[in-house]
């Protein structure tokens, strides 16, 4: 009976739904300016009837925990949200978290629109953050305003979290945590395809420093190019890598080619062509393995930079500087058969008629702070595809966002309990 009102409910307010994103969409909500649409998210939760919670991030309790990874020094005007939908007692609780901020829009010339346009053509919503994550964080309002309007009374609180500054390390999903907010599980809907991922891949950024010799370009021989030097740490990066992901034999990797990548992605060295470089920086991203600390992952490349150090004849006169800096995630990982696995994947089944896919995932979230942080239990399951995310004219397909919200709605049902049954 439940599961009929539900679905019922969601077809008849599917409109709203598109009206709601288009809204959210056509407010940049990129770092530092994510509160006019946070407001928009605030209205929607009081009129769900949601106890609200809303609050400037950024005390000291946050910067002066070890897991908090932020240049950004001012976060004022740009609150985090918590929307609670009380229970009766008795039942299990559920985190639904979403982060409401989005990246740039990058190159303007490669949309077809404006990039915060929220257009809809052929059953799909366009515009920057649709697919990464606004619709998915739709998906969550509305799962819950579908329990909410059919009258149905859970047993089990529901904590519905819109989060800034994801997309930057996670210092709002920390907060959360650090403001006392506990659960027996955590959703969050991130564009996995549909797929069920329990497993999160964590990240970090460094920087190597390479040192050579200036020289004039024409007795370029009396110098140490940086960039020559350079290309041998690129080698010895590559085959870092290689190894590391030849001790992933996780199953849940089988359709992964690099489960935990390492990639350089800028390399800044030169300051005119005739003369030969005395410096060479690269800067890059390191994949950390779910079930790995971010320790050891650091560890691993300390170690290759240290032998070449040690052996290279140049680097043991120069040698090569390591830094980790800015943003970084957390892994976190969870078992494939936990309950909260199995009660998503059951309802999947229900929704969509098969089972659900099950993989790793190839990125990190905000998931990582609530597992490891605050040791909740977390599966990042949602609408939207990732390679859609970040790209010009990103997109999200309704139909996906709906089937998302119903799935949800039915897990809160069983995960929460519903007052009057057993």
């Amino acid at each position: 009976m439940y599961e009929e009102k539900i679905s019922m409910w969601l077809k008849e307010h599917r409109n709203d739904g598109i009206k709601l994103l288009q809204k959210l969409v056509q407010e940049p909500s990129k770092r530092g300016q994510e509160g006019r649409a946070q407001a928009i998210v605030v209205e929607k939760c009081r009129q769900i009837g949601l106890d609200i919670d809303l609050w400037e991030i950024g005390d000291g309790e946050l910067r002066n925990h070890p897991h908090f990874y932020c240049d950004r020094k001012d976060f004022k005007g740009n609150p985090n949200l918590v929307a609670v939908r009380k229970g009766s007692g008795g039942g299990k609780s559920l985190i639904l978290n979403g982060h409401i901020d989005v990246v740039p829009e990058g190159d303007m010339s490669a949309w077809h629109d404006d990039p915060f346009s929220g257009k809809v053509e052929n059953g799909k919503v366009y515009g920057r953050g649709t697919t990464d994550m606004k619709g998915g964080n739709v998906s969550l309002l509305l799962a819950l305003e579908s329990i909410v309007e059919t009258g149905i009374r859970l047993k089990g609180d529901v904590i519905f979290q819109s989060v800034i500054e994801e997309e930057s390390g996670g210092a709002g999903s920390l907060a959360t945590v650090l403001r006392g907010y506990q659960a027996d599980g955590a959703i969050i809907p991130e564009p996995t395809n549909m797929k069920l991922f329990p497993l999160q891949q964590g990240s970090m950024w460094f920087r190597l420093k390479i040192k050579g010799k200036s020289a004039h370009g024409g007795t370029r021989y009396e110098g140490i190019s940086a960039i020559d030097k350079a290309y041998g740490v690129l080698d010895e990066i590559k085959k870092l890598e290689q190894e590391r992901n030849e001790t992933m034999d996780h199953p849940l990797y089988r359709n992964i080619p690099i489960p935990i990548p390492i990639n350089v992605g800028s390399i800044q060295s030169g300051n005119w062509p005739s003369s030969v470089p005395d410096t060479a920086i690269l800067e890059g991203r390191f994949g950390i393995a779910p079930m790995e600390t971010m320790e050891a992952a650091q560890l691993s490349l300390k170690k290759r930079i240290d032998a070449l150090n040690r052996t290279d004849k140049w680097f043991k006169e120069k040698p090569i500087e390591l830094e980790w800096f800015g943003a970084r995630w957390l892994p976190g990982s969870l078992e494939i058969n936990h309950p909260l696995m199995e009660t998503l994947s059951t309802h999947y089944e229900k929704v969509v008629g098969e089972q659900p896919d099950v993989e790793a995932s190839p990125w990190g979230t905000d998931g990582g702070y609530l597992s490891t942080v605050g040791l909740i239990p977390v599966v990042v399951f949602g609408p939207g595809e990732t390679k859609l995310a970040h790209d010009a004219n990103e997109y999200i397909e309704v139909d996906k966002m709906i089937e998302a919200a119903e799935i949800i709605a039915l897990t809160i049902l069983e995960w929460c309990g519903v007052e009057g049954q057993r």
